[in-house]
């Protein structure tokens, strides 16, 4: 499965690329923001997008709305803090597939993507 983490954070980055790791999933590509998100998105034809909710440069329901527009078929969860979970609700009416709560576990992550990856094979 080929992934692009969206995060803003090199720290979050490298963290959620070891949690991710600790599942099987290597083939992971890195953008910190908006643009480079489209250009890899566009490059590397990823089967999942994983996307901070909060950044600095954009916040994820645009970067989802974005890839969307721009052609973006990838699953894609917006990565949220507790407090952030009311704006899921934004971020599914923009095309994100489902959400998860940072941080999380290697089980979690593995969970939410398994039951993502089947509601939207069932849809």
């Amino acid at each position: 499965m080929r992934i692009l983490l969206v995060d803003d954070s090199k720290t979050m980055r490298t963290i959620q690329r070891s949690v991710l790791g600790q599942i099987g999933h290597w083939n992971i590509e890195e953008a910190a923001g908006n643009d480079e998100a489209l250009a890899k998105a566009r490059a590397t034809r990823p089967d999942l997008v994983l996307v901070d909710r909060t950044m600095p440069d954009s916040d994820g329901p645009t970067v989802v709305k974005a890839l969307r527009q721009n052609g973006c078929r990838a699953t894609v969860l917006l990565m949220v803090t507790e407090s952030e979970k009311p704006d899921v609700t934004e971020a599914l009416r923009c095309g994100a597939d489902g959400y998860i709560v940072k941080p999380f576990t290697p089980e979690q992550i593995d969970q939410r993507i398994s039951e993502t990856l089947a509601h939207r094979a069932a849809a």
